[in-house]
């Protein structure tokens, strides 16, 4: 009887492991699935103009951020990968951004990071500029992270800063389809996608005792989700009432 128990033990035990590797790899590369979609989206009309480069800036910025908190407060390593992995996943949207823009630009003008124009901030041509930024901003970080380390409060700042930064990281798209008052070039599976994650992820959070930013902040996000979605159902020309 004792062996039995011992055998089933070590049968549950190694599908919690198995579950929890998997929950864990979902963690890691889930958050840049909602991407692909829009990647594709993009790909297929030629045009970025639907979709809002700026949640490519404040993904970068949260993220940057939590690797220094995670310098500061060692929370899980699967946190620290997801932000590595959703880095790169940025990089990678904004490459696409900038191939498009240049080989649909009528115009010869271009708008670069040396020319220190607020109207033209992450509004850039050349993709060089993009690093160029987020590397300034990474030694920045990193300088003033390693004069206050020993700062309790400035480590908990800091991983507050990143988290309310990622809770933001639908509001710009948010607020392009309102004032384009249309969602046409958005990937609604990427919203979608967000939904889910976002709620796989605060769900993971609460469970597994993280930081209290972090699941104030999936729950910041799914309430942006929502209202994204809710903007789709209104500015979709085949739902809303027609005039004469």
């Amino acid at each position: 009887m004792d062996a039995e128990l011992t055998l089933q033990e070590a049968d549950m035990e190694g599908s919690w492991t198995l579950l929890s590797w998997m929950a864990s790899c979902l963690m890691v590369f889930g958050g840049s699935l909602p991407y692909v979609p829009q990647y594709q989206e993009i790909q297929r009309r030629s045009s970025s103009e639907g979709f809002s480069t700026m949640v490519c800036l404040v993904l970068l910025i949260a993220n940057i951020l939590r690797v220094f908190f995670w310098i500061g407060k060692q929370f899980e390593l699967t946190l620290l990968l997801q932000s590595v992995v959703m880095i790169i996943t940025m990089f990678t949207m904004l490459h696409l951004c900038c191939n498009v823009q240049n080989t649909n630009r009528v115009s010869t003008k271009q708008h670069r990071l040396s020319d220190l124009d607020f109207h033209n901030f992450w509004k850039w041509s050349a993709f060089e500029d993009y690093l160029l930024f987020c590397f300034g901003f990474t030694i920045l970080c990193a300088v003033i992270t390693l004069l206050l380390l020993d700062s309790a409060l400035f480590v908990e700042a800091l991983g507050s800063l990143a988290v309310i930064f990622e809770a933001m990281l639908g509001l710009p798209q948010l607020v392009q389809n309102f004032n384009n008052h249309s969602t046409k070039g958005m990937s609604v599976k990427m919203v979608l996608l967000w939904t889910a994650g976002d709620v796989f992820k605060t769900t993971y959070f609460v469970m597994n005792e993280s930081p209290v930013q972090f699941w104030i902040c999936g729950s910041i996000q799914i309430l942006i989700d929502v209202v994204i979605l809710l903007q789709v159902l209104f500015y979709n020309e085949d739902t809303r009432p027609k005039l004469g």
